[in-house]
């Protein structure tokens, strides 16, 4: 799959010249959180929604608020993960595409890339997720995938969901399967599971020796 297939041009740039009304204009048509700005071939940046909605002075152009313009693109040659990383680092639903002369392209909407993951196997496929964490500098991926597979599982998808004080947390995605060796394996490889099962035999027989235990003690 290309992600050029899915630059879009519905939205003209705008220009420099452009007036807060005509900004203002655009952004009541459309509901995209920024637009871009280009002019002469050149990319300016971005203008925020949220940014013009509440200039007072209609007459003023663009090009006097350069310094609100926000500079944020991707290129046209990153994959499609990458892409919707943008997204969420730069909290939009459009982000400007330029090609490796830095020339505008056009843009990409949030919800195309979304309907991508939907599609990958850790979104449709039917499997496990649960999360595990370790330190940061004692986990592998090659470690987490020989775990899964000496388990007999496949692995839908992995990313690193949170870092946290050198600790990082990892999502996984596994194929139906016995989870409770798999966890186990986790375990002796010392990595916590952050998430509960109800079939995770291990949890369920601490619980009852605790239970045990409380019990022998208040005798």
């Amino acid at each position: 799959m290309q992600t050029t297939d899915y630059i879009s041009n519905d939205i003209k740039p705008l220009r420099l010249k452009d007036n807060i009304t005509h900004v203002k204009q655009i952004f009541s048509k459309c509901p995209h959180s920024h637009i871009p700005v280009v002019d002469n071939n050149t990319f300016y940046g971005s203008i925020a929604r949220q940014d013009i909605e509440y200039i007072e002075f209609e007459n003023k152009i663009l090009s006097k608020l350069k310094n609100q313009l926000k500079p944020f693109y991707t290129s046209d040659s990153v994959n499609w993960f990458e892409v919707l990383e943008n997204f969420a680092t730069y909290n939009t639903n459009l982000i400007p595409v330029l090609n490796t002369n830095n020339r505008y392209l056009g843009y990409y909407e949030l919800d195309d890339f979304l309907n991508i993951f939907k599609c990958t196997p850790f979104i449709h496929e039917e499997g496990v997720i649960f999360v595990i964490s370790k330190n940061i500098n004692e986990y592998s991926f090659s470690e987490i995938s020989q775990i899964i597979e000496s388990n007999k599982a496949t692995l839908f998808g992995a990313f690193v969901s949170k870092i946290e004080n050198d600790v990082v947390q990892i999502t996984l995605k596994l194929s139906l399967h016995d989870i409770n060796n798999t966890l186990n394996s986790f375990r002796r490889y010392n990595y916590t599971i952050l998430n509960e099962f109800e079939k995770d035999r291990y949890l369920e027989e601490l619980n009852d020796r605790s239970n045990y235990l409380k019990k022998y003690l208040n005798i």
